[in-house]
């Protein structure tokens, strides 16, 4: 009985034993040293891996910065007090960080839209996308379930009339958002970029129409309106080159639809 049943149970509980002791030792013995510069580096990003910087998350961008000599200047929910923290600890000259938010580019509230069915599923945009691109009447309208809204880390993004709306006086231009947006109707542009199309419809101008009352209807009064030639209609939506945009408001005055928005700084 003894050789049968307990002298095995015994020999793998040893064998356990053994082996936690081995792995213990080579953890001690081998163990790699953290840097500590690459530490103060992580200690100084503010952590939410987001990958705006272009890395899989802070730690990859803290160990960029120290053994390759990236920017210090490329996250930027961390702004600038981050990149003078990390300038600091590097040794190197402070590089400004581009501010940047989020802007929503929907203008299906309640009352310019509708419904093409009721939708009793996984209370999500990313479930409800999956039926019928949505349920609403707008193919590439924001769904409002909020998906965007529970992934910010900063409260800057809420529904308002049925619609995902940014607080530029929050946002960190994080990205976390526009990446939760299964309609991709979040994008990030810069800071200081107060004119912009809140509309991502691509149908024709009569079908928007029919869909969305704010809808953009590419009639290019704006494009023709523009003295930069900022604003060219593409696809059927009118886009921005903020590159070219002075943010004089032209576009906004003679938009029928009023798609085109100016917002304070």
């Amino acid at each position: 009985m003894f050789v049968t049943y307990i002298f095995p149970i015994l020999l793998f509980v040893g064998l356990g034993i053994i082996a936690g002791l081995l792995l213990a030792v080579a953890s001690t013995v081998f163990a790699v040293k953290s840097d500590e510069k690459t530490k103060a580096v992580r200690e100084a990003l503010p952590g939410i891996n987001c990958g705006v910087c272009g890395f899989s998350g802070c730690d990859q961008y803290a160990e960029k910065i120290v053994k390759e000599g990236e920017r210090v200047n490329r996250c930027v929910p961390g702004g600038e007090a981050a990149a003078q923290k990390i300038s600091k600890i590097m040794g190197v000259s402070f590089q400004g960080v581009s501010s940047k938010k989020a802007v929503v580019h929907c203008g299906g509230v309640c009352g310019a839209t509708g419904r093409k069915y009721e939708y009793h599923g996984t209370p999500t945009c990313a479930a409800c996308n999956e039926l019928y691109a949505g349920s609403g009447q707008c193919d590439y309208g924001c769904i409002g379930f909020g998906d965007c809204v529970k992934a910010c880390r900063y409260d800057a993004i809420h529904l308002v009339d049925g619609v995902a709306r940014v607080d530029p006086k929050k946002c960190v231009g994080c990205t976390m958002c526009a990446m939760q947006c299964p309609k991709h109707l979040i994008n990030m542009v810069d800071a200081d970029a107060t004119v912009n199309v809140i509309c991502s419809s691509q149908n024709s101008g009569k079908e928007t129409r029919e869909r969305c009352k704010n809808g953009c209807i590419a009639c290019k009064r704006c494009e023709k309106t523009c003295p930069h030639d900022a604003i060219h209609v593409e696809g059927n939506l009118a886009r921005i080159d903020y590159d070219k945009c002075t943010r004089c408001g032209e576009c906004v005055k003679v938009c029928p639809v009023g798609c085109i928005h100016s917002f304070e700084l």
